[in-house]
């Protein structure tokens, strides 16, 4: 079965951090104040950054 991960598209993230702050198991991270990035070891695919990114940019995909 697979599960719902986390994964922003680094083409359009404004690097602003609300996904940071509302990730509940600090799985996503601005890396180098870039882009977000997620950690899928601790992502659980509840999507609260993807609700929450003012850029739209997070998605939730299945990951195997």
């Amino acid at each position: 079965m697979a599960k719902r991960k986390a994964v922003a598209d680094k083409a359009i993230c404004v690097a602003c951090g609300e996904c940071e702050h509302v990730c509940p198991r600090n799985a996503i991270h601005v890396w180098k104040g870039i882009h977000a990035k997620t950690d899928f070891s601790l992502c659980v695919g509840c999507g609260i950054c993807a609700r929450n990114c003012p850029a739209g940019c997070i998605v939730m995909e299945d990951m195997e």
